[in-house]
């Protein structure tokens, strides 16, 4: 949309916000710095970046409240189950409202009046139509031009950028989003050895739960994992295997739109209004986890 916006293709934006979870992968900061350099700055759209702190070290802070991953929980009894997802709304959603309250003049806790809002575009294409939403708050009304102006599906994205030579555009979200595929998993493992030590390490450092609960004495009920499989990362079975050898692994997984989520993970990065979990696995309780 930023570059839509920068070539004339839909009217010119006031401002472009990208939310740092604080740990994104290198490849998307690089790609990041990038746009700003040669499709913003030229059509003067304003690049603002704004954060709510380092999702990682946060985690592993017992003096920070802990917003909860989702990640993957292997209770005592075997049973499986996962952690609720708070993670997008605390370092995406919430750092975003808060720097549009200030472009508006209206920081919180200020009331804004009825008649003030900003149109923020939202970009999903037609694939995910029905994730197109209205916003919660009255000062940011949602707009959606890759569906209402231009009718674009994510091939037709993906057609734009290789046509700006932007082809290798990379997935945004956190480098240990426990909803990555098997692929993302291989590719920070196989490209970049210092990542992958550090997604390794944080998982074994959540297997008990986070720092703060663990301090205070709210034990996890479980052990957590970045992995679907429930097992150490750095033991995961990441390589690529058919569906019926997974179905034979895991005896939870079959064919169709599972297995290949389980190879590449969910189809969008971790767009503020568009994140998608799964629906496939009981959400439980937080175990201290978002204490």
């Amino acid at each position: 949309m930023l570059a839509l916006s920068a070539k004339g293709i839909l009217p010119k934006v006031d401002y472009a916000i990208f939310a740092d979870t604080g740990w994104e992968p290198q490849t998307v900061y690089a790609h990041l710095d990038r746009l700003e350099r040669e499709i913003a700055q030229p059509a003067g759209i304003p690049v603002l970046r704004v954060s709510s702190g380092n999702i990682r070290n946060d985690a592993l802070n017992p003096d920070h409240r802990f917003a909860s991953m989702p990640l993957y929980i292997l209770n005592k009894d075997g049973r499986p189950g996962m952690t609720r997802r708070q993670c997008t709304g605390e370092y995406k959603i919430k750092p975003i409202k808060k720097k549009v309250r200030e472009i508006l003049g209206y920081p919180y806790p200020a009331r804004i009046p009825k008649s003030i809002f900003v149109e923020q575009w939202v970009g999903i294409s037609t694939d995910e139509f029905h994730r197109a939403k209205d916003s919660d708050v009255r000062y940011m009304r949602n707009r959606h031009p890759l569906i209402v102006d231009l009718d674009w599906s994510r091939t037709d994205c993906v057609r734009y950028l290789t046509a700006l030579g932007l082809a290798d555009t990379p997935k945004s979200s956190c480098l240990g989003c426990p909803f990555h595929g098997n692929a993302q998993w291989r590719h920070i493992r196989d490209t970049s050895p210092s990542e992958w030590a550090d997604v390794v390490a944080f998982d074994a450092a959540i297997r008990q739960g986070n720092a703060r609960a663990n301090q205070t004495g709210k034990k996890l009920l479980g052990q957590a994992f970045l992995h679907r499989s429930r097992v150490p990362l750095g033991e995961a079975p990441i390589d690529h295997v058919t569906a019926a050898e997974w179905a034979q692994r895991q005896g939870e997984l079959g064919t169709g739109p599972d297995a290949d989520e389980l190879e590449q993970g969910v189809a969008d990065g971790c767009s503020p209004w568009a994140c998608r979990g799964t629906d496939a696995e009981p959400v439980q309780d937080d175990y201290g986890l978002a204490s």
